[in-house]
């Protein structure tokens, strides 16, 4: 019987990345081999400061591997491209422009006639919850509101694939919360491979088709978790909790 074919979004092969500083080259990323399938939502986790944005940025085409390739969709990245959207822990949107000014932003850059780019970005304005402050600008949003706001700006350009950077990091712990479960709505209804970073566990536990726990600087891979959960997930399940104790346990032991 012929196996069954599995389609990799994301493939990350002998990956490694080497800064230069005034006391010579430190390496950041060691020989990572990754492969995320199309429409599941990975978790990078780990210590902070281990290389989890390099990764993210090395698949977003903002950095350059010292060695070993980044494919996505079964092209080589050398460069951004709009089938990858990022979101960042820091907010982004531009201040002179509204809500529908920002969502829009991406696809009148790339020439969508207005009529069409206007109807893309009032979707997802609607998808993230923010109709009716079309008309507002990012000083009048709350920081959850802002990152909404970020969230439709990324999906507007329609990508296949979706890099998320601590992106609620800043938010204070009930709107993280209410965020989690934003997120997690948007990707059940529109379906994109999501590479999400974080050093929260509830929220990779919560979140995650599959975790991946990176070791301390250089990092490598030290464990993978599969995440079986149901969802929507519930934070005081007794599984739930038994994962997060023991995937909290195997990051203790790479500091």
């Amino acid at each position: 019987m012929e196996q069954e074919r599995i389609n990799y979004m994301i493939e990350c092969k002998g990956l490694k990345k080497t800064f230069q500083s005034e006391n010579g080259a430190f390496e950041v990323v060691k020989n990572i081999d990754l492969k995320v399938k199309e429409n599941e939502f990975l978790v990078l986790f780990g210590p902070g400061q281990c290389g989890k944005t390099t990764i993210l940025n090395m698949i977003a085409g903002l950095e350059t591997p010292s060695e070993g390739i980044v494919t996505v969709n079964g092209k080589e990245v050398h460069e951004p491209g709009p089938e990858r959207g990022v979101v960042y822990q820091t907010i982004s949107l531009f201040p002179w422009l509204t809500v529908m000014g920002n969502v829009e932003y991406g696809p009148k850059v790339r020439g969508i006639p207005k009529e069409k780019r206007r109807a893309t970005a009032q979707h997802y304005i609607d998808m993230v919850g923010l109709q009716g402050f079309e008309k507002s600008f990012p000083v009048q949003l709350s920081g959850g509101m802002k990152q909404r706001a970020g969230i439709a700006r990324a999906y507007a350009n329609n990508p296949i694939v979706m890099l998320m950077d601590e992106p609620f990091g800043a938010l204070d712990a009930q709107t993280r919360y209410l965020m989690q479960k934003e997120l997690e709505r948007i990707w059940e209804q529109e379906k994109r491979t999501v590479v999400f970073v974080t050093n929260n566990i509830e929220e990779a536990v919560y979140l995650a088709d599959r975790i991946v726990v990176l070791a301390n600087r250089p990092t490598q891979v030290k464990a993978e978790y599969k995440i079986n959960l149901p969802r929507p997930r519930n934070y005081v399940d007794p599984e739930f909790l038994r994962l997060r104790m023991e995937i909290t346990d195997a990051v203790d032991k790479t500091l």
